[in-house]
Protein backbone atom coordinates (compact mmCIF):
# COMPACT_ATOMS: atom_id res chain seq x y z
CA UNK A 1 0.00 0.00 0.00
CA UNK A 2 0.96 3.62 -0.83
CA UNK A 3 1.66 5.78 2.59
CA UNK A 4 -1.53 8.11 0.86
CA UNK A 5 -3.76 5.01 0.73
CA UNK A 6 -2.72 4.04 4.25
CA UNK A 7 -3.62 7.16 5.78
CA UNK A 8 -6.70 7.77 3.99
CA UNK A 9 -7.55 4.08 5.20
CA UNK A 10 -6.74 4.71 8.76
CA UNK A 11 -8.74 8.82 8.52
CA UNK A 12 -11.86 6.60 7.00
CA UNK A 13 -11.84 4.50 9.63
CA UNK A 14 -10.91 6.91 12.53
CA UNK A 15 -13.70 9.36 11.33
CA UNK A 16 -16.52 6.93 10.65
CA UNK A 17 -16.27 3.99 13.42
CA UNK A 18 -18.25 6.18 16.19
CA UNK A 19 -20.40 8.57 13.84
CA UNK A 20 -23.77 6.91 12.77
CA UNK A 21 -22.46 6.03 9.02
CA UNK A 22 -20.69 3.09 8.53
CA UNK A 23 -17.17 2.92 8.67
CA UNK A 24 -17.29 -1.08 7.38
CA UNK A 25 -19.40 -0.27 4.80
CA UNK A 26 -17.20 3.33 3.55
CA UNK A 27 -14.04 0.58 3.74
CA UNK A 28 -15.57 -1.79 1.89
CA UNK A 29 -16.60 1.17 -1.13
CA UNK A 30 -12.93 2.79 -1.11
CA UNK A 31 -11.51 0.00 -3.53
CA UNK A 32 -14.71 -0.54 -5.13
CA UNK A 33 -14.61 3.19 -6.20
CA UNK A 34 -11.51 4.30 -6.31
CA UNK A 35 -9.82 1.55 -8.05
CA UNK A 36 -7.34 1.31 -5.15
CA UNK A 37 -6.69 -2.51 -3.59
CA UNK A 38 -8.05 -3.77 -1.04
CA UNK A 39 -6.19 -3.21 2.53
CA UNK A 40 -6.14 -6.76 4.06
CA UNK A 41 -6.93 -8.23 7.34
CA UNK A 42 -3.33 -6.79 8.93
CA UNK A 43 -4.34 -2.82 8.42
CA UNK A 44 -8.46 -3.99 9.60
CA UNK A 45 -6.96 -4.95 12.71
CA UNK A 46 -4.33 -2.15 13.25
CA UNK A 47 -7.46 0.54 12.64
CA UNK A 48 -9.84 -1.35 14.62
CA UNK A 49 -7.15 -0.84 17.42
CA UNK A 50 -6.39 2.45 16.66
CA UNK A 51 -9.83 3.43 17.27
CA UNK A 52 -10.11 1.21 20.11
CA UNK A 53 -7.58 3.14 22.08
CA UNK A 54 -9.57 6.11 21.08
CA UNK A 55 -12.59 5.75 22.99
CA UNK A 56 -10.83 4.09 25.69
CA UNK A 57 -9.32 7.29 26.13
CA UNK A 58 -12.55 9.55 25.73
CA UNK A 59 -14.36 7.37 28.09
CA UNK A 60 -11.77 6.45 30.53
CA UNK A 61 -13.86 7.42 33.74
CA UNK A 62 -16.79 4.92 32.85
CA UNK A 63 -14.30 2.27 31.37
CA UNK A 64 -12.29 2.37 34.98
CA UNK A 65 -15.55 1.96 36.84
CA UNK A 66 -16.55 -0.86 34.49
CA UNK A 67 -13.07 -2.51 34.84
CA UNK A 68 -12.94 -2.40 38.74
CA UNK A 69 -16.74 -3.92 38.32
CA UNK A 70 -15.61 -6.57 36.54
CA UNK A 71 -13.89 -8.74 39.51
CA UNK A 72 -17.06 -8.56 41.00
CA UNK A 73 -19.34 -9.73 38.12
CA UNK A 74 -16.94 -12.97 37.87
CA UNK A 75 -17.79 -13.02 42.01
CA UNK A 76 -21.31 -13.13 41.12
CA UNK A 77 -21.88 -10.01 42.33
CA UNK A 78 -23.75 -7.23 40.63
CA UNK A 79 -25.11 -5.14 43.09
CA UNK A 80 -22.80 -2.11 42.38
CA UNK A 81 -23.59 0.59 39.95
CA UNK A 82 -19.63 -0.58 38.42
CA UNK A 83 -20.48 -4.65 38.29
CA UNK A 84 -23.77 -4.04 36.30
CA UNK A 85 -22.24 -0.96 33.98
CA UNK A 86 -19.19 -4.38 33.77
CA UNK A 87 -22.09 -6.95 33.61
CA UNK A 88 -24.12 -5.09 30.98
CA UNK A 89 -21.31 -4.56 28.78
CA UNK A 90 -20.75 -8.61 28.47
CA UNK A 91 -24.57 -8.60 28.03
CA UNK A 92 -24.81 -6.55 25.06
CA UNK A 93 -22.05 -8.07 23.41
CA UNK A 94 -22.88 -11.64 23.51
CA UNK A 95 -25.58 -11.39 20.69
CA UNK A 96 -23.13 -10.18 17.87
CA UNK A 97 -19.89 -12.07 19.41
CA UNK A 98 -22.33 -15.40 18.45
CA UNK A 99 -24.12 -13.98 15.46
CA UNK A 100 -20.50 -12.98 14.02
CA UNK A 101 -19.15 -15.90 14.43
CA UNK A 102 -21.77 -17.81 12.53
CA UNK A 103 -21.69 -15.57 9.94
CA UNK A 104 -17.41 -15.51 9.88
CA UNK A 105 -17.18 -19.23 9.91
CA UNK A 106 -19.75 -20.00 7.62
CA UNK A 107 -18.65 -17.88 5.43
CA UNK A 108 -21.82 -15.59 4.81
CA UNK A 109 -20.62 -12.33 5.52
CA UNK A 110 -18.92 -11.74 2.07
CA UNK A 111 -22.31 -12.60 0.34
CA UNK A 112 -23.11 -9.26 2.14
CA UNK A 113 -20.32 -6.47 0.89
CA UNK A 114 -21.73 -5.32 -2.11
CA UNK A 115 -23.00 -1.85 -3.02
CA UNK A 116 -26.51 -2.52 -2.98
CA UNK A 117 -26.85 -3.56 0.21
CA UNK A 118 -24.53 -1.07 1.66
CA UNK A 119 -26.84 1.48 -0.48
CA UNK A 120 -29.55 -0.35 1.29
CA UNK A 121 -28.93 -0.21 4.41
CA UNK A 122 -27.05 3.08 4.17
CA UNK A 123 -30.95 4.28 3.26
CA UNK A 124 -32.69 2.66 5.49
CA UNK A 125 -31.70 2.41 8.20
CA UNK A 126 -30.32 5.98 8.30
CA UNK A 127 -33.75 6.64 8.09
CA UNK A 128 -34.87 4.58 11.04
CA UNK A 129 -32.14 6.64 12.91
CA UNK A 130 -34.15 9.98 12.24
CA UNK A 131 -37.36 8.31 12.87
CA UNK A 132 -36.41 7.29 16.28
CA UNK A 133 -34.41 10.29 17.24
CA UNK A 134 -37.65 12.71 16.17
CA UNK A 135 -39.79 10.63 17.89
CA UNK A 136 -38.37 8.87 21.31
CA UNK A 137 -38.47 10.43 24.49
CA UNK A 138 -35.60 12.10 26.43
CA UNK A 139 -36.12 10.89 29.84
CA UNK A 140 -33.35 7.91 30.35
CA UNK A 141 -29.68 8.39 31.50
CA UNK A 142 -26.81 7.14 31.54
CA UNK A 143 -27.47 6.13 35.04
CA UNK A 144 -30.42 4.06 33.98
CA UNK A 145 -28.81 1.53 32.26
CA UNK A 146 -29.86 -1.85 33.13
CA UNK A 147 -29.41 -5.72 32.10
CA UNK A 148 -32.97 -5.20 30.11
CA UNK A 149 -31.89 -2.24 28.16
CA UNK A 150 -28.39 -4.24 27.82
CA UNK A 151 -30.00 -7.33 25.98
CA UNK A 152 -32.29 -5.37 24.34
CA UNK A 153 -29.25 -2.81 22.77
CA UNK A 154 -27.00 -5.89 21.81
CA UNK A 155 -30.02 -7.03 19.86
CA UNK A 156 -30.06 -4.08 17.98
CA UNK A 157 -26.00 -4.17 17.68
CA UNK A 158 -26.11 -7.63 15.81
CA UNK A 159 -28.00 -5.89 13.01
CA UNK A 160 -24.37 -3.90 12.56
CA UNK A 161 -22.86 -7.08 11.30
CA UNK A 162 -24.70 -6.04 7.73
CA UNK A 163 -22.24 -3.57 5.94
CA UNK A 164 -23.93 -0.27 5.86
CA UNK A 165 -25.85 -0.43 8.96
CA UNK A 166 -23.04 1.43 11.55
CA UNK A 167 -22.30 -0.09 14.76
CA UNK A 168 -22.75 3.24 16.56
CA UNK A 169 -25.83 4.07 14.16
CA UNK A 170 -27.75 1.04 15.14
CA UNK A 171 -27.14 1.25 18.87
CA UNK A 172 -27.92 4.97 19.10
CA UNK A 173 -31.06 3.95 17.10
CA UNK A 174 -31.63 1.42 20.01
CA UNK A 175 -30.82 3.64 22.85
CA UNK A 176 -32.99 6.31 21.37
CA UNK A 177 -36.15 4.11 21.45
CA UNK A 178 -35.74 3.57 24.75
CA UNK A 179 -36.08 6.70 25.82
CA UNK A 180 -32.28 7.60 26.08
CA UNK A 181 -31.17 11.60 25.75
CA UNK A 182 -29.01 11.81 22.91
CA UNK A 183 -25.69 12.53 24.43
CA UNK A 184 -26.13 10.06 26.82
CA UNK A 185 -27.62 7.16 24.46
CA UNK A 186 -24.46 7.56 22.47
CA UNK A 187 -21.87 7.28 25.64
CA UNK A 188 -23.65 4.43 25.77
CA UNK A 189 -23.21 2.66 22.44
CA UNK A 190 -19.36 4.21 22.40
CA UNK A 191 -18.78 2.28 25.61
CA UNK A 192 -20.66 -1.06 23.80
CA UNK A 193 -18.14 -0.58 20.73
CA UNK A 194 -14.84 -1.60 23.33
CA UNK A 195 -16.10 -4.94 23.64
CA UNK A 196 -17.43 -5.35 20.11
CA UNK A 197 -14.12 -3.86 18.71
CA UNK A 198 -12.01 -6.15 20.98
CA UNK A 199 -13.89 -9.01 20.06
CA UNK A 200 -13.61 -8.82 16.50
CA UNK A 201 -10.12 -7.93 16.43
CA UNK A 202 -9.10 -10.90 18.19
CA UNK A 203 -11.31 -12.73 15.40
CA UNK A 204 -9.22 -10.99 12.54
CA UNK A 205 -6.12 -11.50 14.14
CA UNK A 206 -6.72 -15.37 13.80
CA UNK A 207 -6.13 -14.89 10.20
CA UNK A 208 -3.65 -12.41 10.24
CA UNK A 209 -1.23 -14.49 12.73
CA UNK A 210 -1.78 -17.40 10.69
CA UNK A 211 -0.66 -15.34 7.48
CA UNK A 212 1.86 -13.25 8.83
CA UNK A 213 4.10 -10.87 6.91
CA UNK A 214 5.58 -8.61 9.50
CA UNK A 215 6.80 -6.53 7.05
CA UNK A 216 3.55 -5.01 6.95
CA UNK A 217 4.16 -3.83 11.11
CA UNK A 218 5.04 -0.63 10.25
CA UNK A 219 2.15 0.21 8.22
CA UNK A 220 0.20 -1.06 10.58
CA UNK A 221 1.26 0.74 13.42
CA UNK A 222 1.27 4.36 10.92
CA UNK A 223 -2.54 3.30 10.10
CA UNK A 224 -3.49 2.25 13.66
CA UNK A 225 -1.98 6.36 15.02
CA UNK A 226 -3.78 8.11 12.17
CA UNK A 227 -7.31 5.88 12.95
CA UNK A 228 -6.43 6.59 16.74
CA UNK A 229 -5.90 10.57 16.14
CA UNK A 230 -8.90 11.22 13.49
CA UNK A 231 -11.26 8.65 15.89
CA UNK A 232 -10.65 10.77 18.94
CA UNK A 233 -11.19 14.16 17.08
CA UNK A 234 -14.53 12.77 15.57
CA UNK A 235 -15.58 11.18 18.63
CA UNK A 236 -14.72 14.65 20.40
CA UNK A 237 -16.75 16.63 17.73
CA UNK A 238 -19.96 14.24 17.92
CA UNK A 239 -20.41 14.37 21.91
CA UNK A 240 -20.04 17.87 21.64
CA UNK A 241 -22.31 18.57 19.32
CA UNK A 242 -25.19 16.09 20.44
CA UNK A 243 -25.56 18.79 23.01
CA UNK A 244 -27.00 21.00 20.89
CA UNK A 245 -27.75 19.49 17.53
CA UNK A 246 -29.90 16.28 16.65
CA UNK A 247 -28.69 13.03 14.54
CA UNK A 248 -30.31 14.80 11.78
CA UNK A 249 -27.06 15.63 9.82
CA UNK A 250 -25.44 12.69 9.96
CA UNK A 251 -29.04 10.84 8.46
CA UNK A 252 -29.08 13.63 5.67
CA UNK A 253 -25.76 12.53 4.82
CA UNK A 254 -26.72 8.27 5.05
CA UNK A 255 -29.59 8.98 2.78
CA UNK A 256 -27.52 11.28 -0.38
CA UNK A 257 -24.71 8.46 0.09
CA UNK A 258 -27.32 5.78 -0.11
CA UNK A 259 -29.40 6.60 -2.95
CA UNK A 260 -26.47 7.60 -5.00
CA UNK A 261 -25.06 4.16 -4.17
CA UNK A 262 -28.20 2.58 -5.29
CA UNK A 263 -27.98 4.59 -8.62
CA UNK A 264 -24.82 3.02 -8.97
CA UNK A 265 -25.52 -1.06 -7.85
CA UNK A 266 -28.77 -0.42 -10.47
CA UNK A 267 -27.76 1.25 -13.32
Amino acid sequence: MSLFHLILVAIIQGVTEFLPVSSSGHLILLPGLSGASDQGLAIDVAVHLGTLGAVVLYFWSDVRQALAGLPEVLTGRIDTPRAQLAFGLIVATIPTVIVGAILYLSELQQSLRSIAVIGWTMLGFGLLLYWMDQKGAQTKHASDWGIRDAVIMGLWQVLALVPGTSRSGITITGARRLGYTREDGARIAMLMSIPTILASGALLSVDVIQDANWDLAKDGVIAAAFAFVAALLALSLMMRLLRSVSFTPYVIYRVILGAILLVIAYS
